[in-house]
């Protein structure tokens, strides 16, 4: 029997959003086996002061604009408050924990990771932009410093699982499952018509509105083959990605025999948040499970690389590698971002990537200040483009 010596202290970049909510909910499961160290939020003060008051976190993080009302309130709580662009990373140095939870969306993921890599602390990584931006950095760190980078997405910790007592060298392919999102069924000709509304509806899951856009887009399957290329250390010739609409197999992996293992659940991103929570065992939850008895079907298709031509950038930058990848996402993250305020149609979001890529200066052995570099020039080409 598996028995916990000590409660696990944990830090959560990014707690007010889903993830970050859904992570509190798998701590909710068994309270008495973890310490929340630290939390962080963006803008949502309200949210965060009441999940520090819930779960006695000793410090938090704000890394957006705070009204001097919030700021007093903050003051109330009489626990280390960071605060600007480099609280994230001041969280991170400043207390000892056992896992950093990054859930943050997007490219300022990235350096806190790299310091909780420093560290020498194991990862529940959400934040795909990491590996995105810097892979081949963030894998060597990893194993210089034995730490653990356990996947957070549903993707991932399902090939992460189908893998558990394999030979990673027996892999043939990793097959990555993707829903479609909303616009599966869309002729390619409809999406400059795209609402913003029509964008946020995904069928399956409920994330946040960057995620919900990439996933409409197909931006970010094409994310996810980048993080899997790393975390799983495959060539992106291994990598296939299958339209599966029910959202009930989260990935697979065939080995050189032929067979294929497989992890199935329910769309519930509690599943693979806890098991990373709780690796190398598995707790018992109430979460939601398949009802086999009204599972009609299982159905599988090759995506439309021409329509979703995001996941055929992603899949280019991954090929050309060096700073490409960071320019892709920094670029899809404003192109987004200007989507999501109307300033530009759903359908201008690959062109704005594509041109991105095309004209950035490439550099073919980035250090971690060249791959910063270029992703603050692909923001900046952007934001002047669109």
């Amino acid at each position: 029997m598996y028995l916990m010596a000590t409660r696990k202290r944990i830090i959560i970049l990014g707690s007010t959003g889903s993830i970050g909510a859904n992570t509190l909910s798998c701590v909710d499961q068994a309270p008495e086996e973890y310490d929340i160290i630290g939390l962080s939020t963006h803008r949502n003060i309200g949210v965060v002061l009441q999940q520090v008051k819930r779960h006695a976190a000793r410090a938090v993080a704000v890394t957006g604009p705070i009204a001097d009302a919030e700021k007093k309130e903050l003051d109330k709580l009489k626990i280390a408050v960071f605060t600007g662009p480099s609280a994230l990373v001041d969280l991170v140095r400043a207390h000892d924990f056992d896992l950093l939870v990054n859930a943050v969306v997007g490219a300022a993921g990235f350096v806190p990771t790299l310091e909780a890599l420093e560290k020498k602390v194991d990862i529940a990584l959400a934040n795909k932009e990491t590996l995105v931006i810097g892979g081949q950095i963030v894998m060597r760190k990893s194993r210089e410093n034995r730490v653990q980078l356990l996947p957070i997405d549903s993707e991932h910790s399902a090939v992460f699982q189908s893998l558990l007592g394999e030979n990673y060298a027996d892999i043939e392919e990793v097959i990555l499952t993707a829903s479609g999102g909303p616009f599966r069924t869309t002729p390619a000709a409809e999406l400059k018509n795209v609402t913003l509304s029509q964008a946020l509806h995904h069928p399956n899951w409920n994330m946040g509105k960057k995620i919900t856009i990439d996933s409409a887009t197909m931006m970010n399957k094409g994310l996810e083959v980048i993080e899997a290329r790393w975390l799983f250390d495959v060539a992106v010739d291994q990598i296939r990605v299958v339209i599966h609409p029910q959202s009930i197999i989260h990935s697979m992996v065939c080995f050189v025999d032929g067979s294929v293992k497989a992890q199935l659940g329910v769309p519930d991103m509690r599943i693979p948040i806890q098991f990373a929570l709780t690796f190398p065992r598995r707790q018992r939850s109430d979460f939601p499970r398949i009802d086999w008895r009204t599972l009609r079907e299982l159905t599988f298709a090759a995506p439309d690389l021409d329509k979703f031509r995001c996941l055929a950038l992603a899949i280019a930058a991954m090929r050309a590698g060096g700073t490409a990848p960071a320019v892709l996402n920094a670029a899809n993250e404003r192109a987004v971002a200007g989507f999501l305020q109307q300033q530009i149609t759903f359908d201008r979001i690959p062109v704005i990537v594509e041109r991105a890529v095309e004209k950035h200066a490439f550099v073919s052995h980035p250090t971690v200040e060249d791959l910063l570099s270029a992703d603050r020039w692909a923001r900046e080409f952007v934001d002047r483009l669109r």
